[in-house]
């Protein structure tokens, strides 16, 4: 009984002395894959993804719903209908055309429709048909992926139409 208890207290000072322990969250670094709520491939590089947050993965979710056959190139079901639209949308993920428009305007662009704001009749109002938090969504996800990186806006840039 007493080697037991020698033992155990041994055992007990032992596991306070600093030794080999390693302490793993000082030495490691935070990944931005390991805290993200979901991904997606980038356009350019699809070795590489791009960490969303939930609400760009709800964006992602609608954008690959409804706005995908004219914003992307290819869909998940094959090619997108975007060369048989003129002018030809702008793809989601374009940072040089979509970065220097602010997000009130974008939400104004999709709520209601290209012709309303001065821009191509055919792109259709998706105000009836999505609630503003999708539309919200939407455009987070598509300031994620943008290429150029989405830098957030500078300036207020126009909020309505601009003739």
């Amino acid at each position: 009984m007493r080697a037991f208890s020698a033992v155990m207290t041994l055992l007990v000072a032992l596991s306070f002395l600093p030794g080999c322990r390693q302490h793993h969250s000082l030495t490691t670094e935070a990944k931005p894959l390991d805290s993200a709520y979901g991904t997606e491939a980038d356009w350019n590089n699809p070795q590489r993804l791009i960490p969303l947050n939930y609400q760009q993965v709800q964006g992602q979710r609608v954008f690959y719903h409804e706005c995908v056959w004219c914003h992307a190139d290819s869909t998940p079901a094959g090619p997108s209908n975007r060369t048989n639209l003129t002018p030809s949308p702008a793809l989601a993920n374009d940072g040089a055309t979509l970065n220097g428009l602010n997000n009130d305007y974008l939400q104004n662009v999709i709520s209601l429709g290209g012709s309303a704001m001065s821009k191509s009749a055919m792109m259709p109002p998706w105000g009836r048909t999505l609630r503003q938090d999708e539309i919200k969504a939407v455009i987070a996800f598509i300031r994620q992926i943008a290429q150029p990186v989405y830098q957030g806006s500078s300036s207020a840039g126009p909020k309505y139409s601009e003739r």
